[in-house]
């Protein structure tokens, strides 16, 4: 095991706890990221938009959702520096105070009809908070998780990640159905729906309690106590990394399929100027099933990404859920709600988490630890805040009234689809290449034989410290 240990850095590694965090932290982060976004399609061009014109209004309210995206590449910048300078522990509690408070406030703002163009001005000013905050979220929770995580299972682990954020989805949906099933629509309307952010005051208590139980990684502590801490991450990882990170903000593009399936699939199935005529509680059963079922699969793809690579669960996830997105929105288009669950679970819960599942491994691996948060932060963001920005586009190219809106959404979300694929296709594999030399193009990875076996010990040291227990 000589081999194995020379290239990892030593120290207290917490791979269940930090995996733990990570989950619990993003479920509870993305629970506000999310329940914004589900009433940003179903609630707010109602109440925070003239109602003189609901072509505008969807289309104002959707870009509201973006805007929050616009922010995200800022954050990643200083969030991002944080990390890489302070330390992933201090970062993702950083993140989870601003995403709870800004979450709150939305809870608290005046209508259209209370203040006129005001309100509209402070959703937005919150948005570009929440933005801010989420940037550093996934780039500093993958890091830490992956950080902690034993060789030959960083997989597995970094994709708690992203099962946490899948859970923070189904709880903001969750939380919707029965407010949206049981109040009467005009109560809902003008306050059934703050519940859910002002239920954000628990994000902050639960999330600070978590996260401050787990140590710094091993990795980070070994360079911060060698001196070897990156003055200007940012300036390093643009110098060193900027291949990756191209790549990485073209694979991010990738957000483009959650986008259909939750933010522009729903305003287009609920929204009456678009005549498909879906109750919002019925539509928001669809993307509850499908992250429901996307929980499950997420640590199966992680762990096989740990035996046959990254790159490969990346590609088909990105061809395959592309395809799949026409036979989504056609079935909205025909008012097919089983044929629209079926198309959801299969395009969002299992296809789409070959990437889901995997990149959370696969990006902070593209980078070296000095300057990792900040490259995977801002390549990540850049790439989502452009797909986030799509929705309104789709509003504006397919407009309610437009022929053929499933095809002409479909065709734009394969075209994205197809580019993140290429740009998985032409990255180097990284899961067989130790901690220490990450981020080296030029490092070599450890024979797949080697690695197997190095594996499998690991598995069977956890299964004795299991049964120990």
């Amino acid at each position: 095991m000589a081999s194995n240990t020379a290239r990892e850095p030593q120290g207290r590694h917490q791979s269940r706890k930090a995996a733990a965090s990570g989950w619990i932290g993003s479920a509870l982060e993305y629970y506000d990221f999310f329940i914004y976004a589900t009433a940003a399609a179903l609630i707010f061009p109602q109440i925070f938009f003239p109602k003189g014109d609901p072509t505008t209004a969807i289309v104002a309210s959707l870009a509201t959702y973006g805007v929050g995206y616009v922010a995200r590449p800022i954050g990643a910048f200083v969030l991002g520096h944080w990390g890489d300078t302070h330390g992933r522990k201090q970062v993702l509690v950083l993140c989870m105070f601003l995403m709870g408070f800004s979450t709150v406030a939305v809870g608290l703002l005046p209508t259209y009809d209370q203040v006129g163009l005001l309100a509209p001005v402070l959703l937005v000013l919150l948005r570009l908070v929440q933005g801010f905050a989420v940037a550093g979220e996934i780039s500093g929770a993958s890091s830490m998780i992956l950080e902690h995580a034993p060789f030959g299972r960083r997989g597995f682990f970094a994709s708690f990640t992203l099962q946490g954020v899948q859970a923070g989805q189904i709880l903001a949906a969750a939380v919707f159905l029965p407010l949206a099933h049981y109040m009467p629509e005009d109560a809902f309307n003008s306050w059934g729906w703050r519940i859910p952010f002002l239920l954000s005051f628990l994000v902050i208590v639960a999330g600070y309690i978590i996260r401050r139980e787990v140590d710094e990684t091993p990795a980070f502590a070994e360079v911060d106590k060698k001196g070897e801490t990156a003055k200007a991450p940012i300036i390093q990882a643009f110098t060193d990394s900027w291949a990756d990170m191209l790549r990485v903000v073209c694979m991010a593009l990738m957000n483009v399929i959650p986008v259909v399936a939750t933010v522009f699939g729903a305003a287009y199935a609920v929204q009456a100027a678009y005549g498909i005529g879906f109750q919002k509680d019925v539509y928001l059963w669809i993307p509850v099933l499908g992250n429901i079922l996307a929980v499950i699969v997420i640590p199966f793809v992680g762990n096989l990404s740990d035996r046959i690579g990254r790159r490969p669960p990346i590609i088909v996830g990105a061809l395959v859920s592309g395809l799949l997105s026409f036979v989504y929105l056609y079935a909205i288009s025909i008012r097919n709600v089983p044929l629209a669950i079926c198309m959801s679970l299969l395009m969002w819960g299992v296809i789409y988490q070959g990437y889901n599942a995997t990149f959370p491994s696969f990006y902070p691996e593209l980078f070296r630890t000095r300057n990792r948060v900040s490259a995977m932060a801002i390549s990540q963001n850049i790439g989502t805040t452009f797909t986030a920005l799509l929705p309104a586009l789709f509003a504006a190219v397919a407009p309610p009234g437009s022929t053929n809106v499933w095809f002409t959404v479909g065709a734009i979300t394969f075209a994205v689809t197809v580019l993140a694929a290429l740009a998985a296709f032409s990255a180097r594999e990284t899961y067989r290449i130790h901690m220490r030399d990450l981020g080296d193009p030029n490092a070599v990875p450890v024979d797949k034989q080697e690695y197997d076996r190095m594996r499998e010990q690991t598995l069977q040291d956890a299964r004795l410290a299991k049964a120990a227990a």
